[in-house]
């Protein structure tokens, strides 16, 4: 007699990933790699990914494309920046979830965020970006969950 064990069947990951799909992550970040980098890692887990450079480049997407998350640096280039970005996002869609970066500072005053935002210091793990962003989105969008 052949010895026959019975095994519960592993669901794959993939099955376990919400499907993102739908919602678009605008990444601002005026350093090629790292912006690279972020997009890559949200695109990996399903999300549709703009990005841009500097806040002007960033407010000209957001005229023009729904965005479900704001992910920008803080001092970007052309001398913009992305707490007046966020702010001015803000007033076109008053809930967008905002995430500022910034390798320059340790910490962001509350008084100079947009409110219910999120601070996350450079260097960052791309997987940390990618738990934020699924976090945020399924607190903004509960259904999607």
């Amino acid at each position: 007699m052949i010895p026959f064990a019975c095994t519960a069947l592993a669901r794959p990951a993939f099955l376990d990933r919400i499907d993102h799909a739908s919602s678009t992550v605008l990444v601002v970040e005026d350093e090629p790699f790292v912006c690279e980098l972020a997009a890559e890692a949200l695109a990996d887990e399903g999300y549709r990914v703009l990005t841009a450079a500097d806040a002007w480049e960033a407010e000209e997407i957001l005229a023009r494309e729904t965005v479900d998350l704001l992910f920008t640096d803080i001092d970007l280039a052309r001398n913009t920046n992305g707490l007046a970005l966020a702010q001015h996002a803000r007033c076109q869609c008053p809930d967008l979830p905002v995430v500022y970066t910034s390798g320059g500072r340790a910490g962001l005053p509350a008084s100079e965020q947009v409110s219910e935002s999120v601070f996350v210091p450079k260097p960052y793990r791309p997987s940390q970006l990618v738990a934020l962003t699924n976090d945020l989105l399924r607190r903004a969008h509960p259904h999607h969950a």
